[in-house]
């Protein structure tokens, strides 16, 4: 297990995945599909993610797979990087979230399945109280995490609260980078809702959409940043980003093997220089369709995986 990546997975069968109302207030990314029978939605949205699981099995990477439950009804649960997160030290965090139907997703029954293969949870470290004051931070889709440096890039925006984000460096360590970061919505500039879905950390470099950080004091923070951290800097487009390609992970196999995992919507948007670069530090791009996903749901391949980095007894 490296620094800033892992071969452990935690993914989320869907039961119901639809188009959630509470998150669309503020999440630009998600289309209602019209004329589409939710029946029709959760088979094409199952079938999306359990081929995306193969893709990643058979690469070598372990994905530990929790089956959601039809009740509560939690319709995003199938992006679980949201409310949780592990760490190299045993800690479980757990975080304040936006829509409420999505604060049902937290499950306790999971760290017991975790613990029951052999993983060590030392400590929970809850931020959840910060929802009775309406401010939020939704895990590692607020918070891009270089977990080697210890520094967490944030783009503010309603769902990535300063306040909370404090906290998380109080509790966690890391140090805070935090930007605004915008997208085209109607004509508007607004705020994009997930940082990770405007930039992705791996072990050597970094993607991110430069042209989203609207102000140039913030742009030459994360650029100083990320070059401070001998990063390489791999830049996207505004329109490769609507394609999600700024929402991909580094994982590794068993071995230590490294690969970058994206949607096959965000890899055919790139360019061949792009894709180079990254196989510079990947062996392969592990790609696979998750239209259904992304349309409804706002997110893609990143927030589908929480990593798990906790020690092994």
């Amino acid at each position: 297990m490296g620094a800033n990546t892992t071969s452990t997975l935690l993914m989320i069968r869907p039961i119901r995945f639809r188009y959630n109302e509470e998150t669309a207030v503020n999440n630009y990314y998600q289309i209602e599909m019209e004329g589409e029978e939710s029946v029709d939605i959760q088979s094409k949205a199952l079938g999306e993610f359990d081929d995306f699981v193969e893709e990643l099995e058979k690469r070598g990477i372990q994905v530990i797979v929790v089956n959601d439950t039809l009740k509560p009804d939690t319709p995003d649960s199938i992006f679980p990087n949201n409310w949780v997160s592990f760490h190299h030290d045993g800690t479980v965090g757990l975080y304040p979230m936006y829509a409420e139907n999505r604060r049902l997703e937290r499950r306790e029954d999971i760290f017991d399945l975790l613990e029951d293969k052999g993983f060590v949870i030392t400590q929970e470290i809850h931020l959840t109280d910060f929802e009775h004051v309406s401010q939020y931070l939704e895990g590692t889709g607020s918070m891009v995490l270089d977990r080697e440096n210890k520094i967490a890039y944030a783009a503010l925006s309603e769902r990535t609260h300063p306040d909370v984000l404090q906290a998380f460096r109080e509790q966690f360590g890391f140090v805070i980078i935090d930007f605004e970061a915008n997208q085209t919505h109607d004509g508007k500039r607004l705020p994009i809702y997930h940082t990770n879905v405007m930039m992705s950390v791996g072990d050597g470099f970094a993607v991110i959409c430069l042209d989203s950080i609207d102000d140039m004091d913030d742009r030459a923070k994360v650029i100083e940043s990320l070059e401070e951290s001998d990063k390489e800097i791999i830049e996207i487009s505004e329109k490769q980003k609507e394609s999600f390609a700024g929402n991909m992970l580094q994982v590794e196999d068993a071995q230590g093997v490294k690969y970058m995992v994206m949607s096959q919507s965000a890899y055919q948007s790139l360019d061949q220089d792009q894709v180079d670069t990254l196989l510079r530090y990947n062996k392969e791009i592990i790609y696979s369709s998750l239209d259904t996903i992304e349309t409804l749901g706002g997110g893609s391949a990143r927030c589908m995986m929480a990593e798990v980095f906790l020690p092994k007894a």
